[in-house]
């Protein structure tokens, strides 16, 4: 029966753990120095090294040529606290889940003053920690303060916040971290050349994004991947449908349609959505995602080297296409509507409808009288006037002296306000281009004249009665 890889590819030493550099070397150099603690709190988010850690500590702390941060895998203690070793009865490992009462408490404490029977130091290691009881751990208060030399305790929680505070302020706590993916996609390519399995450059993001941050998540992810994988390797239409992800093309066209503004096209999309079985809830958290990274990747040209997005070549170059097409405040608005949107569909009975009517305020930015709703019709309008060339036309020619501009072709002068305010039976002025130069006031224009004539009645017509009378 096949190892898990997450078991085979335990780490043995500091060197070997990844992505916790802040942890690992300053106790690799307490183990060089010799200045160790009695008691020490590592925490952090699940399978990111705590419980690993401990054991690397308790081999370092117990090697015949320690203490040593690189134990030497040969003396009697290193096999047996070794990966596939038989274990050590000086190194006590406790599930606190199980063992957190204050009865456990006691018999440890009871248990403790006994000198270790084969190494330098007898090492509790208590996983689970926060699951202690306060009694429990009132129990173990004055042990954890006062211990004997030859021994030292190796806490290890998720909540650190639940242990007690007198028993955390008597440790070295050092809190792990989430492994960053740039770090672990290098590592899970290293496993798959070593296990010899043929993976899709494709296939490493999804794994990445399953694992969380995760160093076992994501061997485990990867490990059952593989345990699937047919004579072609691990291929990305088999890790997609089997990690639920949906398809990048799918994505693509709701980006396009949005991009357009095409709202035959995203519906239709949803249908396919619906049709193929994928869960509308995953497909905008997976959207939302990508918004994300169009976002980025307007701000940041170069964040795919950078490592602000992980995607194969080919899809960073359709992004990049997309995000040239969509506007900052397009994608902003969007961006809102999607994590609004899934915050609706949180225990809703009707999950298509909802990304439907996602989608429709997508595409109706005419409906929002918002500040990003004005940002994407603007970005519409200027895109419209790119696209018909209006700011490629070439600027009218300016008039010569003494002559009239020409009106535009289709467009009758407007009247002026005196001839609006003349009866309709008076005879009508013939248009200026029909009357001789002869018969034109030598004081000014005709459109001059017209002018002052439509403003001395304008002002007539609002003088006051008792004025004009």
């Amino acid at each position: 029966m096949a190892l898990a890889l997450y078991r085979k590819y335990r780490p043995r030493t500091f060197a070997e753990i990844i992505g916790q550099e802040h942890v690992t070397e300053p106790l690799s150099q307490a183990l060089r120095s010799g200045r160790l603690n009695h008691a020490y709190l590592f925490s952090g988010p699940r399978g990111c090294g705590k419980t690993s850690s401990a054991r690397i500590l308790a081999r370092s702390l117990n090697c015949e040529h320690g203490p040593t941060p690189e134990p030497c895998g040969t003396c009697g203690s290193c096999r047996a606290l070794a990966t596939d070793g038989a274990g050590s009865i000086d190194v006590i490992e406790i599930d606190a889940a199980s063992h957190g009462g204050v009865d456990d408490a006691r018999e440890l404490r009871e248990k403790a003053f006994f000198a270790p029977a084969q190494s330098r130091f007898k090492i509790y290691v208590i996983d689970e920690a926060h699951m202690v009881s306060s009694a429990g751990f009132n129990a173990l208060l004055k042990l954890v303060e006062e211990p004997p030399e030859y021994v030292k305790f190796i806490f290890a929680t998720t909540e650190p916040e639940k242990v007690l505070g007198t028993i955390k302020s008597r440790t070295h706590h050092y809190p792990f971290r989430l492994i960053p993916p740039k770090v672990l996609r290098p590592y899970l390519e290293q496993l798959c050349q070593a296990e010899g399995v043929q993976v899709e450059p494709a296939v490493f993001p999804l794994v990445v994004r399953a694992g969380g941050g995760s160093a076992r998540d994501s061997l485990s992810v990867l490990d059952q991947l593989i345990a699937g994988a047919g004579p072609e390797g691990v291929t990305y239409a088999r890790a997609a449908a089997l990690l639920g992800v949906t398809d990048s093309a799918l994505i693509d066209e709701m980006c396009d349609a949005l991009a357009a503004g095409d709202g035959a096209a995203a519906y239709a999309t949803v249908d396919r959505i619906v049709g193929a079985g994928h869960d509308p809830r995953r497909f905008a958290a997976d959207l939302l995602e990508r918004l994300r990274d169009l976002i980025v990747l307007q701000r940041v040209p170069d964040a795919a080297p950078k490592g602000l997005v992980d995607g194969p070549d080919d899809q960073i170059e359709r992004m990049t296409a997309q995000a040239q097409r969509l506007g900052p405040g397009t994608l902003s608005r969007c961006a809102d509507i999607v994590h609004d949107g899934l915050v609706e569909m949180r225990g809703a009975t009707a999950p298509r409808l909802l990304l439907e009517l996602i989608c429709a305020r997508m595409l109706l930015p005419g409906a929002d009288d918002s500040a990003g709703g004005l940002l994407q019709r603007l970005e519409r309008l200027e895109r419209r006037l790119t696209l018909a060339g209006t700011d490629a036309l070439p600027a009218a020619p300016a008039p010569s002296a003494g002559t009239a501009p020409a009106p535009s072709a289709g467009t009758a002068p407007a009247p002026s306000a005196g001839a609006a305010s003349a009866s309709d039976d008076s005879p009508r002025r013939p248009p200026a281009a029909a009357v001789p130069a002869s018969a034109e006031d030598p004081a000014g224009s005709p459109a001059t004249s017209g002018t002052s004539s439509g403003l001395a009645a304008a002002r007539a017509a609002a003088a006051p009665a008792g004025s004009r009378a």
